[in-house]
This record gives structure tokens, sequence and C-alpha cells, in this order.
């Protein structure tokens, strides 16, 4: 089980970082990013199912799918938490 908890947190943390690459970047508008994080998340839940069944905590594709989807939307919304902190300090 903690195998399965942690490679839904990885998925979340791969979104978050390729999410910021693009947001350094300026490749796309902010607007853009949620839906390319949930996309990315879903190819992550998928790629994870196929690769390793046993290491994501879904019973077929398409709950791999919306658990990549989730984590994928969970990284921006630890992003968003993290502006409005700083907005909070300053």
């Amino acid at each position: 089980m903690n195998i399965e908890i942690a490679s839904v947190a990885a998925i979340t943390v791969i979104c978050y970082l390729i999410g910021a690459i693009l947001k350094g970047w300026d490749v796309f508008d902010d607007r853009k990013i949620p839906p390319i994080m949930g996309i990315t998340g879903a190819v992550l839940g998928a790629l994870a199912f196929f690769v390793s069944p046993k290491i994501i905590p879904a019973d077929d594709i398409i709950t791999a799918i919306a658990i990549g989807i989730v984590s994928g939307f969970a990284a921006t919304g630890i992003n968003q938490i993290y502006k409005q902190a700083r907005k909070l300090e300053g």
C-alpha cells in the first residue's frame, strides 16, 4: 500500500516540475498549464499502470488515468497554495 501512495505522490511531483518548467519558459499562457498538467498526469497514470500495475492503486486503466489526472491537478493546486501564501507574507 505504501508504494501505491508514493507513486501517486510521484506523479504529482513530476507534474509540478513540468508545470514549473513550462511557466519559467513562458511557452504557454498560465491558464493553459492546469489542463496540460491534467493531461500529463493522465499519461503518467496510464504509463505507471502498464509498466507495473502494482505500483498504482488502480484495478483498471480508467482508474489509473483518473488518479493521474487528479494528481496533475493537485500539482496545480499546490502551486496556487504557495503563491497565495507568498501574497499574505508580502
